[in-house]
């Protein structure tokens, strides 16, 4: 071996130096049974060529469609290999979702696992597939795409992966990865977490999203690492990973932990994690009931942090060595810089809440075809307009207070969504609860909060609204509460609020939706 981990180019020089590294060290287990480093290098040197039997060729979009597993991480560094771009979508997608996403990114060829995800199988009949017997298995592939055509130059031979937003605020956009990119970030968050080769990493956040792909998958290669591979969330799967596998690090979105916490609730279990040692939450704001609960139950800190898919993971993460008690995002993470600034581009005053711009090697190539979008937020002198509202504290610390497009505006008071939903989560019984705005009939805009109650219990919206009363100025407070079921979220845990919002304005005559009177 004649390099070193920190001298590699692109992503799938990580699984290739470990092969070469540790050969017989675990890099995966699925089902339990482990896949050495040396294994997953022979699984990618034969997906690609199938990927070569099929004609794919630098610049040429690949398809992934899966949930997380061995052929898929396997197919996604061969893609990378030959230098091609993979699409990397989750199954659990509609089939309109996934045609809006193959029809913008026109793929060389799309493959489904569909022996792993049911969801897959139901694509790639859809699509026609042809299944064909590999050695990752049966693998489902459609026929080429006449109008693909390859992309050239500079640019495209910096893409590492094209992922595509969930579309929680419109039209999903391919957001161009770089190989750069998300290595740095793989340094980043391997280090922050102090992660050794004897780690075990839970792996069921989806790969098809920034946070599966950086945090989870590559991080842990990164530090030579294995995975515990799961196709998708289950609480029951989970708590056994931790007892029975000696999963170390444990990493999810909010709702995911919230869920977890309701399974053992209900269940009455003890917490068996005899090697965990690290639990992190991003992906969302962090609510403090949800924290304070988290550590009690596992008896560890809460690790927190801030990212987003234009600058391949996380920017802010709270140190391992100086946990915090607030829900602040951390610190800045090496090689990022920030600012806060006002509607007029101006920095804000210090302590105060304003739109963060970020810059740094993490920084997105740009959309995908999207060259007016990718204007929009990739401003001069190399900033990324993050369209979220934060504040940073004296201590350097980020606190995030909404989306920009989040932001209710209530007879001209600013009303964040975050600082109404941790109010809201704090009332015994609540499980979990979104808020939006929804505009009334004098063209103001009022607070709608959607909730999800633990089983068996019982919304007492009268309560509710007192506590609410004590807690929240009369513009924040929710002119109505409407109970659902379950709050809609998509594959990777991120709350609907798009669809919410529409809800809220077909909700207005509901009877759990009597609005509270507001003299505002």
């Amino acid at each position: 071996m004649t390099y070193s981990i920190e001298e590699i180019t692109r992503i799938s020089d990580i699984p290739r130096y470990w092969s070469k590294a540790t050969p017989d060290a675990p890099a995966l287990f699925e089902h339990g049974t482990p896949i050495s480093y040396a294994a997953l290098w022979q699984s990618i040197e034969q997906a690609c060529l199938l990927l070569k039997q099929h004609g794919v060729q630098a610049g040429d979009r690949v398809m992934i469609v899966s949930e997380n597993c061995h052929a898929q991480i396997a197919l996604l560094f061969a893609v990378g290999e030959l230098r091609a771009w993979p699409v990397i979508v989750n199954a659990r997608l509609s089939a309109r979702e996934l045609e809006a996403i193959r029809a913008h990114c026109t793929p060389r060829l799309q493959l489904f696992t569909a022996t792993v995800s049911p969801d897959a199988r139901a694509h790639a009949e859809h699509c026609s597939a042809l299944e064909i017997d590999t050695e990752l298995g049966p693998i489902c592939i459609s026929a080429t795409d006449p109008a693909a055509q390859p992309e050239r130059g500079e640019t495209a031979a910096q893409v590492a992966a094209l992922i595509y937003t969930s579309g929680t605020t419109g039209t999903p956009k391919g957001v161009m990865t770089s190989h750069h990119g998300l290595l740095h970030f793989a340094r980043v968050s391997s280090t922050s977490r102090n992660m050794a080769p004897d780690d075990v990493a839970h792996g069921v956040l989806p790969i098809s999203h920034i946070f599966g792909l950086g945090t989870v998958l590559l991080a842990t290669m990164y530090a030579g690492a294995s995975l515990y591979v799961e196709p998708r969330f289950s609480p029951e799967q989970t708590m056994r990973a931790l007892a029975a596998h000696g999963v170390s690090i444990l990493q999810g979105v909010p709702i995911m932990f919230t869920r977890l916490l309701a399974h053992i609730r209900e269940t009455g279990a003890p917490v068996q994690a005899p090697r965990l040692r690290y639990v992190y939450t991003g992906g969302a704001p962090l609510d403090p009931t949800l924290k304070q609960e988290v550590e009690t139950t596992f008896g560890l800190p809460l690790h927190h942090g801030y990212g987003m898919t234009e600058y391949a993971g996380s920017l802010f993460i709270t140190r391992i060595d100086r946990p915090r008690s607030d829900t602040s995002a951390g610190e800045i993470v090496a090689g990022a810089e920030l600012l806060i600034v006002d509607e007029a581009s101006n920095d804000v005053p210090a302590g105060s809440p304003g739109e963060i711009w970020v810059r740094g090697p993490g920084t997105m190539l740009g959309y995908y075809k999207a060259p007016e979008a990718t204007a929009a937020v990739l401003l001069p002198g190399g900033w990324l307009n993050t369209g979220d509202i934060g504040r940073v504290d004296a201590d350097g610390a980020l606190f995030i207070v909404g989306r920009t497009k989040d932001l209710i505006i209530r007879s001209g008071f600013n009303v964040y969504p975050i600082e109404v939903e941790s109010v809201i989560n704090s009332f015994p019984g609540i499980r979990l609860s979104a808020v939006v705005g929804r505009e009334t009939a004098d063209h103001n805009e009022e607070v709608v909060a959607f909730v999800e109650v633990n089983p068996g219990a019982r919304l007492d919206l009268e309560a509710l609204r007192s506590y609410l009363k004590d807690r929240l100025s009369p513009y924040k407070r929710p002119a109505a509460i409407i109970e659902v079921p379950a709050i809609p979220a998509t594959a990777s845990g991120k709350l609907l609020k798009r669809e919410l919002r529409q809800l809220a304005q077909d909700a207005s005559s509901m009877a759990s939706a009597v609005p509270e009177k507001q003299n505002l």
